[in-house]
């Protein structure tokens, strides 16, 4: 598979996903000097002038150079940037981005063209999620160096088609990048992902239980408490259907069970006391995986056991992923 070298050398062959309100400039540099790819949403950043401020940030911590001036290696890192024609940041954003020159960029809700070509003008590289076949031939055809799929059982706004079967219709036609994201927390889940035909594995539910998430201390103790069954499939919060925590849809005063259709316009709900609610800050996205999330821990001593995990996996099996 052709791999651009900025995706090749890490530890472990993970991303980390980029998670609203969650991901952040200490999460990301703790994600990238301990191997893997951090990241985080652009629109994080508020107000938008912040964004500029993160990046140098980033770009800073991890550049540091030894006492000969070589630079240490730390893992690059990635930015997302909602492309659909409702964020009235996209081009300000944007021009942040190709401004400091980030490395990877990746895509979500449409592909376009302009964004593709802004990133490639400074030898950034583009990475545009998909839940399915036909949205990833779109992201190739428009510029995109490389597919995020997105299976069932991701955190948030999560596909619906088996990473089997997502993987194989990809790979049937693309030789470039592809990396799989959905109940991915777990070493041997990263070697599976491998093995099924993707270059890199997304991991995102179980860092919001790092020390370094912005994550509200209730979210994190819940990934921690909660396993794959309670996590709820829903199109209530957003008009998209997305995984969320069944404990924050309880405590909204919701029933889990019997959750009315969305309409695909919404953006907040009214939660049972008519107080005006939002996805994300009182409803909290996670995936499938968080089951085996047993402790708040610094993000590089998570690294630490996706490694080992990873290391032990590779070595149980008659094959070399």
């Amino acid at each position: 598979m052709n791999l651009p070298p900025i995706l090749t050398g890490l530890r472990v062959p993970v991303l980390a996903s980029p998670m609203f309100i969650v991901s952040g400039p200490e999460l990301v540099i703790a994600q990238s000097r301990a191997g893997i790819i951090g990241s985080f949403p652009s629109l994080n950043a508020r107000p938008q002038s912040m964004l500029a401020d993160w990046l140098a940030e980033i770009s800073e911590s991890l550049e540091i150079r030894d006492a000969g001036g070589v630079p240490t290696g730390a893992s690059p890192y990635a930015v997302n940037l909602i492309v659909h024609k409702t964020n009235d940041r996209l081009d300000v954003d944007l021009s942040t981005i190709v401004d400091n020159r980030v490395p990877i960029v990746i895509t979500s809700l449409g592909a376009r063209t302009e964004v593709n070509d802004a990133v490639h003008s400074y030898g950034g590289i583009v990475l545009h999620d998909v839940v399915n076949n036909v949205f990833a031939h779109k992201a190739i055809d428009k510029g995109a160096d490389g597919l995020i799929a997105v299976a069932a059982g991701a955190g948030g706004h999560a596909g619906v088609q088996s990473p089997f079967a997502l993987v194989q219709e990809i790979r049937a036609w693309f030789d470039g990048p592809v990396v799989l994201g959905g109940a991915i927390a777990h070493g041997r889940a990263v070697l599976a992902a491998q093995v099924m035909g993707a270059d890199l594995a997304y991991v995102g539910s179980a860092f919001i239980a790092a020390e370094e998430a912005t994550a509200e201390d209730r979210y994190k103790q819940m990934i921690v408490e909660s396993e794959a069954a309670d996590i709820v499939y829903s199109n209530l919060f957003t008009g998209v259907h997305g995984n969320y925590l069944r404990g924050s849809i309880t405590a909204a005063g919701l029933n889990p069970e019997s959750l009315p259709i969305s309409d695909p316009s919404a953006m907040s709900f009214t939660d049972a006391e008519g107080v005006d609610s939002k996805p994300w800050r009182d409803i909290w996205g996670a995936g499938q995986g968080i089951g085996v999330v047993n402790d708040i821990a610094p993000a590089a001593v998570m690294v630490d056991r996706l490694a080992e995990q990873y290391r032990q996996a590779r070595s149980s099996v008659p094959f070399s992923a």
